[in-house]
Order: structure tokens, then sequence, then C-alpha cells
């Protein structure tokens, strides 16, 4: 039963961000009136969400799969940037949507950023 709980309680909050990212990714349009100002926002909420995404899936993997700390980063990484780009592929197909290379880039500095952060902090852990 622990080990359940110590399950969901790592990777339930994966998994609802990813649908959040998901449920997201199916609105027909997101555009705000405000110029420039809405790309920039945008950008800005690309790199926060598979900042949060990367930082989730770290969590969970580095408390629940006993592996060398270094891969749990590589993992965490290649796992959120896949998320990344299955959600550009998504928005394909969404009505007045369209799949974006550049979102993705922005997303892997959004992975890369927390990442490294995380990697600063916690380069004393042994495992």
């Amino acid at each position: 039963m622990r080990k359940i709980f110590l399950f969901l309680r790592l990777w339930l909050p994966v998994g609802l961000w990813c649908g959040i990212i998901f449920y997201l990714s199916s609105l027909p349009s997101l555009a705000t009136p405000w110029g420039i100002w809405d790309i920039i926002l945008r950008k800005i909420a690309h790199i926060a969400e598979y900042g949060i995404l990367a930082f989730l899936v770290w969590r969970a993997i580095f408390h629940s799969i006993k592996i060398n700390l270094t891969k749990v980063y590589a993992w965490s990484g290649a796992l959120s940037l896949l998320y990344a780009i299955s959600d550009e592929i998504h928005q394909s197909f969404v009505p007045t949507r369209h799949g974006s290379i550049y979102d993705i880039l922005i997303d892997a500095f959004g992975i890369g950023l927390i990442l490294f952060f995380l990697i600063v902090r916690k380069k004393n852990v042994n495992r």
C-alpha cells in the first residue's frame, strides 16, 4: 500500500500536468488582443510549463527509481522533450493551431533551465 501511495504521490502530478498541457493545446485559440505582448507572454508560458514538467518528471524519477543521478537528469530531459514534441504534433491537428519547431526549442530551453538549476542545487547529492 505504501508503494502505491508513493507512486501516486510522485507520478500523479506528472500525469495531471501533462493533462493540463494537453488541454491547453486542444483549445483552438489562446490569442489575446495584446499584440507583441501576447507572443512574448505565450513564449514565457512555454518555458514555464515545460520547466514545471521537467521538474515534476525529475522529482518522480529521483524518488522512485534508484539510478545514477546523471541518468535522472538525462531521462527527465528526454521524457519532457518527447512530450513537447508530441504536444506540437497534437497541436497540428487542432483547428487554427499548428505545430512549431520553434516552440519545441523554447520548450527545450525551459526544460534545460530547470534541469541546470537542479544540477547546481543537487550536485552534492549522492545516490
